[in-house]
């Protein structure tokens, strides 16, 4: 059966139990767990962690602990019965414990091993305190020890700081708040300081005098290693004051055997002493320890013969020290002791000995020997503090060890009491005695006892030092051979002191004789009393005493014949007739001195002392004697205290009226005395004293007497020293007063009661009159009244044994309200007054109830009048805190509401004044401490104190002033955190005030203004007040740890619903003045409503509806309201406040509300707009408080700007998100972003003067100026992007608006702004960025990317897989979908992120300029990747049966053209995806487009060759006519016939007749074209190279035969391709067909035609490595093959990453694919020639493995791969500019790629001709139109040069004129040093290209590690390359290149110029090039083993274009020549 359990209330687990059973109750190993019930080993009960769930647990797992149960039954409570301080200790680690796991998490990895060790020592010091065997004093220890940690560890984890007194934790409920503020200080101070702190409460008002704190060191000799001595020892150590020159200790001894051990066994590890008392003083002092080392045994040590070895001497051996100084600061840090090694020195001359340690100190070394090793003294020393009982109670450990404590010489600082000492400290200083006949001096030692009267020799009364017993005889050391001994050695007699009288010293000097007898031989003796004929001791001085000479034979029995001698010279002056016949003669030659010095709280050496003392023997100078007591020092009267107070009182009971005031002075003088720090401790004595052995019964009407005749000449006397001190002794005086009429009464039973009781109303009236007087003139007037108040308070005490609490209450009024006020005197008075009232306060008379009523009035007066005039507050407030705290406890025992009334009344409103002044300075210390008072009052008010308060005002406005001062007093309380943060109990307690005082205010102010007396300015303050309260950070409790939060809550509540359910009830009560509080309210009550307390918001939130409402109602709508509201959401939520529920809460229950209201439709809209904008906000608030990336935040931002201008149209937060993005773009470098962004703004502006007010940054201007600013800005900002295009038409627009103002300095200046940017345009390269569309799918992205797609620009050199390494660094837990598709439903709503990324192409709107021939490259490049907004991307596929021979005619491009929301760049990097249309390509149109953007280009090369000046290097030339015949000879365009020409093909596709015809005209058109090439490389081949022009022309030859079926006419073809060498003119005969006007383009409709841009990208960081890439190396049908999708796979796109410049899929598909497939991708880019061109081929890193046939690739490719390949020749024509030859961004400096090696005998066997002689400069004719000398500044600039792109448009074939301003280097037909591209500079093709290097040159992929293609101007051949500068400009170089003579060397002749206009129809790449072989006429296949490169970024080249005009006449001229 479950028996409810009696005694086991409570437990704790001792092992974790899983809870296994049926009900069982699972418990954690230290869970605390009540018990309910018990049955049979079990229990039943609960958790203290959670105390809802019940169970059972087995009882053996509990450790079970005595607790308090309250409430027995059902809901009992339980509080476990052990020291608070132990349950504080387990709850804080327990807490701890979560707390310093995260900090290893958050590595702050120092506090983490620091708390744990604290927490050890915390589980340590609880194990001790729990173990019940410490004594109290160790308990206290501990328990300081406890808190100390506790504190420090709360401080260090930010937890609330712990109020606590006497180490435990206080309830405030049992005290005052001023008290709980003073513990907070205290407990804040310690924690600081982490010292003791002994009381917490500061005693402020008249701390008693500190006692100085004594310190003392302890001394342990450790060992004495000596190996020279082998004798005994005495070692004495002692303090020496090197400035004084003298020892203040007494000396410490210990006796040592000849082993170095202690000579009594018992004393082993225990010779070790304590050198106490010495004070601060003594510590600052230049402090020694000496230690002197006495040998003792034979006269000389080395000498076995001097002496007898039985007979010892005392000889001196060493002497060590050490310097306190320098170990001072070692010993105070540490607690422990710590070891030195003293050295010990010896002395050099024995007659120095009593100077070895000053010469030691002094380092005179020539006065003493080192010793030989570093051998001495062992000690260890350890600095202790504190009196002795508190060193016996701290250090038992050392008393134990019996320690010697060893004195000061003299008194210490602090007499104590009760320290009884009689010490006599005697020094044998010298002597100096005769030879007496002999030849050597004596060895003389001296001997001395101490006789008593009877000549008895007193035992055991001399101490050599401590640590030894003392003995009764003392024999010196011997000095060895002197006869002028000088000793200094001290020795203690502490003789007993009823011995001392008539006691006397004898010393007798005897010679050591150390021949063979050694005895010792007496000469002589010496003798003083101890005390004098007047019964004083022997003064503290040198006393030289008469030497007397005797010998071995006489006799010292009879003490009296030598007593009667004189002893000294002042002895033999007192007594001149003494007998000369005696015994003993003096001799007069020989001295002895000794010195002595008296400590003894028992024998003066004082004669007035001793004269008073012994007054009776002198009645006649009594009076004398009285006055002579003030000169007498302080020492002697406290040790004589009672003695002398008992002499003046029987003086005084003698003769009253003679000696009264003469005995009342020394009384004062010897009461002040005592209150020297001094003498401070004797206090006790004298109290004593009057308590127990006072017998003065008629003392007091003479005491009363004096003093009242003092005080009431206070008023004449102009000297008032005396009074003065009178009134100091106040309080003795009343002591003795009282204890006297005591005694009186007590003897004659009460009589005379009466005239004691007037004479004392006497007195007080005397006292009164002395404070009324008017002291403003008088100085000393002041002094006497500041010491009667101080000492006033002190009598209170004394009256109390006399008088009844209200008589004695009644004087103190009287006394205080006798006070002048504040007005009257001066201002130290007001401190003293205040002082003496805070002792009256602090008093015991204060604490009985019946005196406060009749003494507060008084008080609070003299403190109302004070705050009044803000004087003295910080005394005011320490008053009136300790007034509360006496309130507050007696209010704990009985009825306070009297007082509490009268408090109210006097200081609620003076307290609320002080306050508003104090806190408008800001002075927190006292504003903590009148805050603290305030709140103490508010709280001890009651209801009727409150309802009395309310009444009393006269007036409303009285109580208006009221409550706007004590709301305004709240809100500043809350809103300067007068409280530290950390002070929890303190802010709680405030917060539970202020809420209890505002319920009982809110009434008031309901009552009086609400109706007709409405005012706003009190209820404004009102709701202020409680809206802050609710914010108030300590009340907000989700933040705060469990346990905390439970504590709160069942002590307070949730103060914040308390104030909320108020303030929501006053709402109610307004009524219709609700208008008043719209909109000025809606912002506080919003933030209220953000509080994460479901109630606070259930309670607030519709306070909104109302307010919608009632605007509803006046106005007709609610844009206020709304306004407001979206306003003040932004800001709020951007704070931190807010989250998902509140938004789903705030929907809710408005619509709720709004349902049934007429203005339902718009209430409606508004509240889910505003819905949709808390979704925005928190949005944006958690991108920008995570660390998410400036992406997201940016989209955020975009996101939530756009929100404020289309749904909400808030212009000023439009305006201030576009700030926020912008400032988001300039910290990421987007500054053309950046200057889109400010655009917005600049846009809302006009050119107007009206004025703007300040805003943001902005100051307050004028519209234009800020327009005009912020143009500059923008300018400036697209100036940094390099978005110069956008720049000028804002440049133009500001143009106008300076020329309208006529502000010329303005417009000159930006006008040359605009054309330093057209300069920019034309001069500095620009990166066209790439583009990636990227689809964000699933429900855990952001809402504003949630399921959408976007489009974004990449960051310059940023490839595919970089921007996809980046998206998903941006999205960690997003996941890549590796396909195109378009995801389906179940991705778009599954709970997670998938990105979609690839690569897509822009599509330019601006496709004028990109066709216009004439335009520079670097413009084109420019608007082809700018204002850009339609982008697309093509997917190849087969449609039906793939052709295994021809798979061109299944080949379809799947294309998706994205429209964007806006064009890009834009305000963002990114925007969405607003439309997609999908095109599908077919095979015909892809053919149209390649051979097409073949022709093209093959036109633009020859026209630049046709020009009649053109002869020379024609390499690229033949390289291209190579490529293309070639290629179409063996299977080119030959595979576009199959496929698109074969009747099967024209009957299945009627529909493509058209388009058929359009590629037959092509590739007639692309003959024709050939043709001419063929004649201009006839006219221009050099001899060296006809071979190969004979191959191209039977080449030809076999293509147009192939062609001639069908397309007929091709046969009309001119003879000069048969081979023959044919006229000229013939030649231009039949190329009719080629004239300017025939040569045309024809305009194809195909959409690649459209585009008008062929795109080149590389991947590499720059072009320059475009020189690895292979130009030389041959190709044949054998490298030929793959299937044309392959290619698709393997295309470079926009994207392609470093790692694989010819396809942008992933690397791991291209490794996992089988080597077969790995193969073909090598020579996958010769594929590329039969795509359309680049530009419109994106790829993306989706399109995995290549389409192929049975591993073989088909042979379609192989008579297209050929066309393709001019872009990939040098261009070396010297009639070109270089900026003509700059533009091809191909490859095109000769790379000896793996290649290179077969086609070295090819090159050798022709080195003389290709390289040819230097040419001189000439001039070039006048009139050709002026080119850009750029290609210097592309090798020369920071970027990398890129490809230039050209239009595709029909245009005349016109040449390109040279430049007249060319260098002087002179382009004519002989020079090939201007060869090249400006991917790699312009490069000499030196022989060192060729023939030197074997090896194919380095792979490089960044643009430092890029080969340095360098201008080759030397002479000398051997240095082909001069470094690369990556700079704009490079004087150096140029100028080098004017000055000297360019080496010209020609390229083999098989290498043709290429066109410098046409664009190449695909990026560069390695490619094998066709050369003719010598051997092998069909030519033969060099495999290219390159691996594959990186493609270069394109950079945009500037290409001059000439005037039409000069152009045509150009053209003309060359064809009439021709």
């Amino acid at each position: 059966m479950w028996s409810p359990t009696e005694e086991e209330k409570y437990g704790v687990v001792i092992c974790s139990f899983r809870g296994t059973v049926p009900q069982g109750l699972v418990l954690e190993l230290g869970e605390t767990v009540q018990i309910l019930e018990k049955c049979e080993g079990w229990y039943r009960g609960v958790s203290i962690k959670k105390p809802s769930v019940k169970g059972i647990f087995p009882a053996n797992y509990i450790h079970l602990k005595k607790a308090i149960v309250s409430n027995r039954g059902q809901y009992e409570t339980v509080v476990p019965l052990e020291d608070s301080v132990v349950t504080e200790v387990t709850a804080t680690l327990q807490e701890w414990a979560v707390l310093w796991k995260q900090l290893y998490v958050k590595h702050k990895v120092d506090l983490f091993y620091k708390l744990r060790h604290v927490m050890n020592e915390l589980i340590d010091l609880r194990r001790q305190l729990l173990s019940g065997h410490l004594t109290q004093d160790q308990v206290r220890e501990v328990k300081r020890h406890l808190t100390v940690r506790l504190d420090w560890g709360n401080e260090h984890l930010g937890l609330d700081l712990v109020p606590r007194k006497d180490f435990e934790v206080v309830d405030s409920d049992q005290i005052s708040v001023s008290d709980l503020y003073k513990m907070h200080l205290s407990s804040r101070h310690s924690v600081q300081q982490s010292t003791s702190q002994v009381d917490t409460i500061r005693q402020r008002h008249g701390e008693a005098c500190r006692m100085p704190v004594p310190h003392h060191f302890f001394l342990s000799l450790k060992s004495f290693t000596y190996n020279t001595i082998g004798e005994d020892t005495d070692v004495f150590f002692s303090l020496y004051d090197v400035r004084e020159g003298k020892q203040i200790s007494e000396r410490f001894m210990v006796r040592l055997n000849k082993n170095g051990g202690p000579r009594n066994p018992e004393k082993i590890d225990r010779m070790c002493a304590l050198f106490t008392d010495l004070s601060s003083k003594d510590m600052k002092r230049d402090l020694y320890i000496v230690a002197h080392v006495i040998r003792i045994g034979r006269m000389l040590l080395n000498d076995s013969k001097k002496g007898p070895p039985h007979l010892h001497y005392r000889r001196p051996y060493g002497c060590a020290v050490l310097s306190i100084v320098d170990v001072l600061q070692s010993l105070s840090e540490i607690k422990e002791e710590k070891d030195f090694v003293l050295k010990v020195y010896t002395c050099t001359n024995e007659n120095e000995w009593c100077q070895i340690h000053e010469n030691i100190i002094r380092k005179s070394s020539t006065k003493y020997t080192a010793p030989s090793s570093n051998y001495g003294l062992i000690i260890s020393l350890q600095l202790l503090r504190g009196d002795m009982e508190q060193i016996r109670r701290e250090n038992p450990m050392i008393f134990n060890r019996g320690v010697s404590v060893t004195r000061k010489l003299g008194f210490p600082d602090v007499i104590m009491p009760g320290d009884i000492r009689n010490d006599l400290y005697l020094t044998l200083e010298k002597g100096d005695f005769e030879r007496g006949g002999k030849s050597v001096q004596k060895n003389i030692e001296v001997t001395m006892y101490v006789l008593y009267a009877d000549g008895e020799i007193l035992k055991d009364c001399i101490s050599l030092g401590s640590g030894e017993p003392s003995r009764s005889a003392y024999h010196s050391f011997v000095l060895y051979h002197n006869n002028s001994p000088r000793w200094g050695e001290i020795v203690k007699l502490p003789i007993p002191i009823d011995r001392f009288r008539g006691s006397h010293l004898r010393f007798e000097f005897r010679h050591c004789s150390t021949k063979d007898k050694g005895e010792k031989k007496l000469f002589g003796f010496a003798f003083t009393p101890l005390m004098r004929d007047d019964g004083t001791t022997l003064s503290d001085d040198i006393h030289e005493l008469y030497v007397y000479k005797c010998d071995e034979n006489s006799t010292f029995n009879n003490h009296a014949l030598y007593l009667g001698l004189p002893c000294c010279k002042e002895d033999y002056n007192g007594c001149p007739n003494i007998p000369s016949s005696l015994i003993f003669q003096r001799s007069t030659k020989e001295t002895f001195s000794v010195s002595t010095q008296l400590s003894s709280t028992k024998l003066t050496q004082n004669v007035d002392l001793l004269a008073l003392l012994k007054w009776k023997a002198y009645p006649d100078r009594v009076m004398d004697i009285l006055g002579r007591l003030r000169h007498v020092s302080g020492e002697e009267i406290v040790k004589f205290l009672q003695d002398i107070l008992d002499t003046l009182f029987v003086v005084l009971d003698d003769n009253t009226e003679k000696y009264g005031l003469l005995v009342f002075q020394s009384l004062v003088f010897i009461i002040n005395l005592l209150r020297d720090s001094k003498y401070f401790h004797f206090r006790p004595v004298m109290d004593t004293y009057i308590q127990k052995h006072f017998a003065g019964a008629l003392a007091y009407k003479e005491l009363i007497r004096c003093l009242k005749w003092y005080m009431d000449r206070s008023a004449e006397l102009v000297r008032q020293d005396h009074i003065q001190e009178a009134m100091r002794a106040l309080e003795y005086l009343f002591k003795f007063i009282v204890q006297s009429r005591i005694l009186y009464s007590r003897a004659t039973c009460g009589m005379e009661e009466e005239q004691f009781r007037s004479s004392i109303q006497e007195l007080f009236q005397s006292i009164r009159f002395v404070l009324s007087l008017d002291s403003r003139s008088s100085e000393t007037l002041i002094f006497t009244q500041a010491a009667l108040l101080n000492s006033f308070p002190a009598i209170f005490d004394e009256l109390l044994q006399m008088f009844t609490v209200q008589e004695v209450a009644e004087f103190v009024r009287g006394t205080l309200g006798s006070m002048p006020s504040t007005v009257h005197i001066g201002q130290s008075m007001d401190v003293v007054k205040l002082q003496s009232i805070a002792r009256t306060v602090d008093s015991r008379l204060f604490s009985f109830s019946e005196s406060r009523r009749i003494l507060l009035p008084v008080v609070l007066h003299h403190i109302h009048l004070h705050l009044r005039q803000q004087k003295e507050l910080l005394i005011c407030s320490g008053i009136l805190s300790s007034i509360f705290s006496i309130i507050k406890t007696s209010s704990l025992e009985g009825d306070v509401v009297e007082e509490v009334e009268m408090m109210v009344e006097s200081l609620l409103d003076v307290l609320l004044q002080t306050l508003l002044t104090i806190m408008s300075k800001s002075q927190s210390q006292e504003a903590g401490e009148y805050v603290s008072c305030l709140l103490s009052l508010l709280r001890q008010m009651s209801d009727t104190h409150f309802q009395h308060l309310l009444d009393n005002f006269q007036s409303k406005d009285e109580l208006k002033e009221f409550l706007l001062k004590i709301f305004c007093v709240f809100r500043n309380l809350m809103k300067m955190s007068v409280f530290p943060r950390d002070w929890m109990v303190m802010r709680l307690l405030t917060s539970n005030i202020i809420v209890t005082t505002v319920q009982y205010l809110s009434s008031a102010l309901h009552k009086n203004f609400t109706e007709t007396d409405f005012d706003f300015k009190v209820w404004n303050s009102y709701f202020s007040l409680a809206v802050l309260f609710i914010n108030q950070p300590s009340l907000q409790l989700e933040n705060a740890t469990p346990p905390k939060r439970k504590k709160i809550l069942d002590k307070y509540g949730d103060m914040r619903v308390m104030m909320a359910y108020e303030l929501f009830s006053m709402w109610q009560n307004l009524g219709e003045h609700k208008i008043h509080f719209i909109p000025g309210m809606i912002g506080p009550f919003l933030g209220v409503t953000l509080v994460p307390q479901p109630e606070v918001r259930n309670i607030m939130i519709p306070i909104f509806h109302d307010m919608m409402d009632w605007e509803q109602r006046k106005n007709g709508n609610f844009k206020q309201v709304e306004a407001e509201l979206i306003d003040k959401l932004d800001s709020l939520v951007s704070e931190g406040k807010g989250d998902e529920n509140y938004r789903e809460l705030f929907s809710l229950l408005l619509l709720e509300k709004i349902e049934q209201e007429t203005w339902r439709e718009t209430g409606i809209s508004f509240v889910t707009s505003v819905t949709r904008l808390m979704e925005r906000l928190l949005d944006y608030r958690d991108c920008m408080k995570g660390d998410e990336t400036e992406n997201k935040k940016i989209g955020c931002t975009v996101n939530l700007m756009n929100f404020y201008k289309s749904e909400i149209n808030k212009e000023e937060m439009y305006i201030r998100y576009i700030h926020k993005l912008c400032d988001m773009h300039l910290q990421a470098e987007n500054y053309t972003e950046a200057a889109f962004t400010l655009l917005l703004y600049c846009e809302l502006l006009q050119w107007e003067d009206r004025p703007l007010r300040e805003f943001l940054h902005y100051p307050s201007q004028s519209e234009w100026q800020r327009k005009e600013g912020l143009c500059r800005k923008i300018i400036h900002y697209f100036n940094k992007g390099k978005s110069w295009e956008f720049g000028i038409p804002l440049c133009r627009e500001l143009a106008l608006q300076y020329e309208s103002l006529y502000d010329y300095q303005s417009l000159s200046w930006i006008r040359k702004m605009e054309a330093t940017y057209y300069d920019n345009i034309m001069e500095q390269q620009r990166l066209e960025p790439e583009f990636f569309r990227v689809g964000f799918y699933g429900r855990k992205f952001p809402f504003f990317l949630r399921n959408k797609e976007y489009v974004c620009r990449g960051h310059d050199y940023e490839r595919l897989e970089a921007f996809q390494q980046r998206m998903l660094s941006e999205f960690p837990q997003a996941i890549a979908m590796q396909h195109p598709n378009h995801p389906d439903d179940s991705i778009l709503q599954c709970d997670a992120q998938y990105l979609q990324i690839y690569a897509v192409t822009p599509i330019p709107d601006n496709i004028d300029v990109l066709q216009m021939d004439r335009v520079p490259d670097r413009i084109k490049s420019f608007y082809r990747v700018n204002n850009i907004r339609k982008f697309r991307y093509d997917r190849p596929f087969h449609k039906g049966p793939k052709d295994k021979d021809n798979e061109f005619k299944s080949l379809w491009i799947e294309r998706t053209t994205l429209t964007l929301t806006h064009s890009l760049p834009g305000i963002s990097r990114w925007f969405e995806v607003e439309r997609r249309e999908l095109v599908e390509v077919s095979p015909l149109e892809n053919a149209i487009q390649v051979v097409e953007n073949k022709n093209q280009e093959l036109r633009t090369l020859i026209s630049q060759y046709q020009h009649k000046q053109m002869h020379g290097n024609i390499n690229l030339l033949s390289m291209c006519l190579n490529g293309v015949i070639d290629a179409a000879v063996n299977g080119g365009i030959a595979r576009y016939q199959e496929a698109f020409f074969d009747k099967d093909y024209i009957t299945k596709h009627p529909g493509d007749a058209e388009k058929i015809t359009q590629l037959k005209e092509l590739m007639q058109e692309q003959v024709h074209v050939l043709g001419v090439g063929l004649a201009v490389h006839e006219k221009f081949v050099h001899p060296e190279m006809r071979p190969l022009h004979k191959k191209l022309i039977d080449q030809f030859q076999m293509m147009r035969s192939s062609l001639y079926h069908e397309l007929p006419g091709l046969d009309k073809l001119s003879p000069a391709c048969s081979g023959s060498s044919t006229p000229r003119s013939n030649v231009l005969v039949s190329h009719g067909p080629m004239s300017p006007e025939s040569i045309k383009l024809v305009h194809r409709h195909s959409p690649l035609n459209m585009l008008g841009s062929v795109r080149h990208s590389s991947s590499s960081l720059s072009s320059h490595t475009s020189s690895e890439t292979g130009n030389l190396v041959i190709l044949t049908d054998s490298s030929v093959g793959e299937t044309a999708e392959d290619m698709y796979h393997m295309q470079a796109s926009p994207s392609t990453s470093s790692l694989s410049s010819t396809h942008s899929a992933p690397s791991q598909m291209i490794n996992s694919a089988p080597s077969s497939a790995r193969d073909k991708y090598r020579h996958s880019r010769e594929m590329m020639m039969l795509l359309p061109a680049h530009r419109d081929r994106p790829s993306s890193a989706m399109y995995p493995a290549a389409i192929m046939e049975n591993g073989q690739p088909p042979n379609f490719q192989r008579a297209l791969i050929q066309q393709m390949i001019g872009p990939c020749k040098p261009c070396s024509d010297p009639n070109l500019s270089v900026a003509e030859k700059a533009v091809p961004a191909a490859p095109s400096s000769w790379s000896l790629d793996s290649g290179s090696r077969e086609a070295l005998p090819f090159l050798s066997a022709h080195a003389g001709s290709v390289l040819a002689p230097p040419v001189p400069p000439r001039s070039l004719p006048h009139g050709h139109y002026a080119l850009h000398f750029d290609a210097f500044h592309h090798q020369l600039s920071d970027a990398p040069p890129a490809l230039p792109a050209r239009t595709l448009r029909k245009s005349p074939l016109h040449p390109i004129p040279a430049s007249p301003t060319s260098p002087q280097s002179g382009l004519d037909g002989s020079n090939s040093t201007l060869s090249g591209s400006a991917s790699s500079g312009v490069s000499s093709l030196s022989e060192s290209n060729f023939g030197h290097s074997s090896e194919p040159p380095p792979r490089t992929d960044t643009m430092d590690s890029v080969p340095s293609q360098a201008w080759n101007t030397d002479e000398d051949l051997e240095t082909p390359y001069l470094p690369v500068r990556y700079s704009l400009s490079e004087p150096d170089v140029l100028e080098s290149l004017k000055s000297q003579p360019c080496r010209s060397h020609s390229a083999p002749s098989g290498v043709i110029p290429q066109d410098t206009m046409d664009p190449p129809a695909l990026p560069p790449k390695p490619y094998h090039s066709r050369l003719p072989n010598m051997e092998n006429e069909e030519g033969m296949m060099i495999e290219d083993d390159d691996k594959h490169r990186p493609l270069h970024r394109k950079v945009s080249q500037p290409v001059s274009a000439g005037k039409e005009e000069q152009a045509r006449v150009a053209w003309e001229h060359g064809i009439s020549e021709q």
